[in-house]
């Protein structure tokens, strides 16, 4: 497939830029900063822009289109991961202009210049824990796409007004356009950082001690990419267990002894549940942090 892929410069969007060139997709990375990659093709623009977003889904990947002789080729997908990537990096208004209208901009070209196919980044940050004040806790476990969203963050409210600017597209359009609440993403060489997970669990508390390797985020991209026909879908793109060395029992006990817990879990299974990916995508986890770390 030929892929327009916004923000694949950023920490995701690299390896997932990776994977799916490695699989044999045609890859224009659109970032402010290009990604120097074997592979990999780029257009510096701005997502705010909205005549660039119209701009780069209409134009030549290389040079190489040119030999065609018959004007740009057209896309048969976009992927949108450019944003402000959290709080407390830009005031809180550049985090939720940008995000939001950037969003907006990159779905509304796709749209409108009859591109099938958007997957876009969401956030675990929607269910309203990551960026609390203070300490809120699941309406429920394990935490699925049927969970209320209600941050009161900056960042996790843009991901939760991208969700429904999304749905607004989808359903004058058709196309299929799928949301990923991505959970925290770690790096091949972040998996140091896990020890201090184990020394203290309580670390990854506001991430509902979820995990996403950002080689799997990469899979759960390309399955979407073939995955056609779902409409609107909004999917956790997390890994199968917990990012802590202790069993379920001891983490609601210690974190969530009054959440409702809706039906029996597997001792490591992740509380931020990736069985729709898994059922729904066909997603098979290859990069569980047991395999890089030692509790």
């Amino acid at each position: 497939m030929r892929i327009l892929f916004t923000g694949g410069s950023g920490k995701a969007g690299k390896y997932a830029c990776r994977y799916l060139r490695d699989q044999g997709h045609r890859v224009v990375n659109v970032d402010l900063t290009p990604l120097v990659e074997d592979g990999i093709d780029n257009l510096i623009a701005d997502i705010t822009d909205s005549g660039a977003m119209f701009n780069v889904m209409t134009s030549y990947a290389n040079f190489d289109d040119l030999d065609l002789g018959t004007g740009a080729p057209k896309f048969d997908a976009v992927v949108h991961f450019a944003a402000v990537p959290r709080i407390l990096i830009n005031p809180d208004h550049e985090t939720f202009r940008v995000n939001t209208i950037g969003t907006y901009n990159v779905i509304e070209a796709a749209v409108k210049l009859g591109i099938p196919k958007v997957i876009f980044a969401s956030s675990e940050t929607t269910y309203g824990v990551c960026f609390a004040d203070g300490e809120v806790r699941p309406d429920y476990l394990p935490v699925d796409e049927e969970h209320d969203v209600n941050p009161m963050d900056s960042y996790g409210l843009s991901k939760v007004v991208n969700e429904k600017t999304a749905r607004a597209f989808q359903r004058r359009s058709g196309i299929d356009i799928y949301g990923l609440r991505i959970g925290n993403v770690i790096e091949p060489h972040e998996y140091e950082n896990f020890r201090e997970y184990f020394a203290d669990p309580a670390v990854r508390r506001r991430n509902i001690f979820c995990y996403i390797d950002a080689r799997d985020l990469g899979q759960i991209v390309d399955r979407c990419l073939a995955t056609d026909g779902l409409g609107f879908q909004i999917f956790n793109a997390g890994n199968d267990t917990n990012s802590v060395d202790i069993p379920n029992e001891e983490i609601i006990k210690r974190f969530y002894p009054d959440v409702k817990v809706t039906r029996d879990l597997d001792p490591q299974e992740a509380l931020y549940s990736n069985r729709k990916i898994r059922e729904v995508l066909d997603f098979e986890e290859e990069h569980n942090w047991r395999k890089y770390v030692t509790p």
